[in-house]
């Protein structure tokens, strides 16, 4: 094996294993960040010694240890400092040492709590939205930072000091290192929920760069989620989002043709789905509605992607359930961005002129006027109705609404066709 071999080989264990760490020290010594640094630390001793001396048996167990020997150095080191201190007559803070010394017992038995606790810490609401976003991908993702900043395009200093200043924040709002109970924690579920699909959806359907898919960052979604499954056996909604992730992943590789153009759903090669992740998805979806009534809005969500992948043939799709899914998911979570689905489904099972009709509706509050979906779909309606040049001018306004390359020039193919349409119709 090169080095090149072993240094992404202990890269890679070190990713698995980075919430762990983090987790299990925090729990210890009470700063996330100091927790951060220690399992880095760790992980510098591994890039020196594993390529030479080879992989230890239990990796993670090894990395534990020696994050373990430098957290009780650093606070020796500490406690050295605070005696000098104390003997020029400065009267230093307590740093705990010897507790420490006598009680960092990071076994096996915590590991899970840990990583919820970990969970919840990162996505605590006292966080910006964007914070729990960079929090939760550095600390449970494992990302860098330079994959972060990556991944929503924004420059690395962006992404760094967002991520130093939620750790700030965390400790000086003193969050304490647990997993809530009772109605807190079902308020801070939502939070870590939310995380979770904003991170997914991110990578489903990127904002802005030149690809149309991030599979990176689905993926760590997918992986966030089962550990969050595994963690919260018993919430409905928890598995309601895995199964929706599981059965969006599924589609991925089909989502995008030769060239790396988006390939819309009714276009796509069946073929290509997941059939692996469909099972799964659909074994989640199960789950998720045995635990609660099926209306949670991960659940709906699932229930709405599951009526596509169970078809082998488009023509074969339920677009009335998928109507009335919909309906039940608008109530749950009201929204424009449901609505517009609503439409596409009403479109389907009932006509064009039925979804432009809802479209229309929905065009009078003007929410969506700066949204460039909503102009695309309703350039789609208006084209399945003969009425091209009007087709075209919302493909060409949607396009100037986009920031991701793919989807802008997605746009503007589908107005240079519409655009054509008037010439040979």
């Amino acid at each position: 094996m090169t080095t090149t071999d072993s240094t992404a080989a202990v890269e890679a264990v070190f990713r698995i294993e980075f919430p762990r760490l983090v987790g299990g020290l925090t729990r210890r010594i009470g700063d996330v960040g100091l927790a951060e640094e220690l399992a880095q630390d760790a992980l510098v001793d591994a890039l020196e010694q594993w390529p030479r001396d080879g992989t230890p048996r239990n990796p993670g167990a090894w990395l534990m240890t020696v994050a373990k020997r430098k957290a009780v150095d650093r606070f020796r080191r500490d406690r050295v400092l605070a005696a000098k201190y104390a003997r020029i007559g400065v009267d230093p803070e307590a740093t705990g040492t010897d507790e420490f010394d006598l009680h960092l017992d990071l076994d096996d038995d915590h590991i899970a709590d840990d990583r919820l606790r970990l969970i919840f810490v990162s996505c605590h609401p006292v966080l910006s939205m964007p914070s729990r976003l960079a929090l939760t991908l550095r600390l449970l993702g494992g990302l860098t930072t330079a994959e972060i900043a990556r991944a929503y395009v924004q420059p690395e200093a962006t992404i760094a000091q967002r991520i130093v200043r939620a750790k700030k924040t965390i400790t000086d709002a003193g969050i304490p290192f647990e997993v809530p109970v009772g109605d807190e924690r079902a308020a801070r579920l939502g939070s870590v929920l939310e995380v979770v699909y904003l991170i997914f959806n991110e990578g489903y359907s990127a904002t802005s760069g030149e690809s149309w898919l991030r599979t990176d960052l689905c993926q760590e979604a997918v992986r966030l989620g089962r550990l969050l499954a595994a963690l919260t056996e018993e919430e409905a909604e928890v598995h309601g989002l895995l199964a929706l992730m599981e059965i969006q992943s599924s589609r991925l590789a089909a989502r995008l043709g030769p060239n790396g153009e988006p390939v819309l759903l009714l276009d796509q090669d069946r073929r290509r789905w997941d059939p692996l992740l469909i099972s799964r998805g659909l074994a989640s979806l199960e789950r998720a509605q045995a635990l609660g009534d099926g209306t949670g809005i991960y659940t709906l969500q699932a229930a709405i992607a599951a009526c596509h992948v169970r078809c082998r043939r488009a023509e074969d799709t339920d677009w009335a359930q998928i109507a009335a899914l919909y309906e039940t998911l608008a109530k749950a979570m009201p929204s424009p961005i449901v609505e517009l689905n609503r439409a596409v489904a009403i479109s389907m099972a009932f006509g064009p002129a039925a979804g432009l009709a809802h479209i229309d509706q929905l065009g009078e509050t003007g929410t969506l006027d700066r949204y460039h979906l909503f102009h695309s779909v309703r350039g789609d309606l208006l084209g399945k109705l003969g009425r091209n040049a009007e087709a075209a001018d919302e493909f060409e306004l949607a396009a100037t609404m986009t920031e991701n390359d793919a989807e802008r020039e997605l746009c503007r193919q589908r107005a240079a066709d519409a655009r054509r349409a008037l010439t040979t119709g």
